[in-house]
């Protein structure tokens, strides 16, 4: 056994999704071992380190004076690197509580949107946090990788990735990004659609947790011949006192078309971007949803209905980017291979 497979069976390959809502880390062999809300709660002043995912989340918006809760990444990406590192370090740690024989390699789903140096910062904390190696690629890539898609064959696939932050979609063929496109829209700016709608039109004021049960529990984005209700509580925006409301999952629809359209309208910009050959593979295939957001009922009739392409949602969609981060070795190997020529 030469000393590189040496090295591969001692240290596991990891994969991050590194996301604003979530972090989920996959190890080979072993599957998804993290998945936790990427929130970390440190001490006001001393920043020192309280709690992290779950149990942070818990402390968002109901801490006293001295914790803050901070969610280290906004829009997909790092808004606070020295807290995002102590996260990642904090759930590689609890994953493997001994010291590394050999340091791990480790690949991150990024958006495609960042910046050079916003993806400098994120393959910086993965060497913080104790990788040998360090890899950083596009989301919809891990996404499609993880949804089984075989992204090798000279055919068009095209993948859409709706996260808490942003929304990734790309047509890839030949292992690689032919198009792409993402917008700083995804779960996140369908929680807060909800709460302006719900201050605009009931003069009520309610937190992103309520938000995201009702988009969770009753959202929808097409009608469905059943309407939906749930009870909410919140804040009277004149008087000030706490106060109960009933709200059915058509006003929830309406209050979500705004980021919806701003989607759907990406999809058929990328689908116009997109190569006449390998559009027609995508007519015949279809669009992949992937991410939070392809969980939101209806929302892949809706793109069906608009585009006039078949749709399907991914088997986990939640897992999907960290799944196909924490295989890319294996697949970038799999494709030198077959571009050698060597089946």
């Amino acid at each position: 056994m030469g000393m590189s497979r040496l090295f591969q069976n001692l240290s596991p390959d990891i994969g991050i999704d590194l996301g604003t809502c979530n972090t989920l880390i996959y190890v080979r062999g072993k599957g998804i071992v993290i998945n936790e809300p990427s929130v970390v709660a440190v001490e006001r002043g001393t920043k020192r380190l309280l709690a992290v995912g779950e149990e942070a989340k818990r402390m968002l918006w109901k801490t006293p004076g001295e914790i803050v809760a901070i969610r280290p990444l906004r829009d997909g990406v790092i808004a606070d690197l020295e807290t995002t590192e102590k996260m990642i370090r904090y759930f590689i740690e609890k994953v493997f509580s001994k010291r590394w024989l050999i340091k791990p390699r480790m690949v991150i789903g990024v958006p495609s949107c960042i910046t050079e140096v916003e993806r400098k910062a994120v393959e910086e904390s993965g060497y913080k946090a104790g990788a040998r190696e360090v890899k950083v690629i596009e989301e919809s890539l891990a996404a499609a990788i993880g949804a089984d898609i075989p992204i090798y064959e000279p055919a068009g696939h095209m993948v859409c990735d709706i996260g808490g932050g942003t929304s990734e979609i790309s047509v890839i063929s030949l292992g690689g990004m032919v198009v792409t496109n993402a917008i700083r829209i995804g779960g996140d700016e369908f929680d807060e659609a909800i709460i302006k709608h719900i201050r605009n039109v009931h003069n009520l004021i309610i937190g992103e947790q309520t938000a995201e049960s009702l988009k969770k529990n009753i959202g929808n984005a097409m009608p469905e011949g059943k309407i939906e209700k749930m009870e909410i509580k919140g804040t009277d925006a004149i008087t000030g006192l706490p106060r109960r409301l009933e709200i059915d999952s058509v006003e929830v629809r309406e209050s979500l078309q705004e980021p919806l359209v701003a989607i759907i309208e990406e999809i058929k910009k990328t689908l116009g971007e997109t190569p006449p050959e390998l559009a027609a593979d995508i007519v015949e295939r279809g669009i992949v949803l992937t991410g939070g957001g392809a969980l939101l009922k209806g929302f892949d009739k809706l793109v069906a209905k608009e585009t006039g392409v078949p749709v399907f949602v991914a088997e986990n969609p939640l897992e999907c980017v960290a799944i196909g981060a924490g295989l890319y070795f294996e697949y970038e190997k799999a494709m030198q291979k077959s571009r050698l020529g060597n089946p």
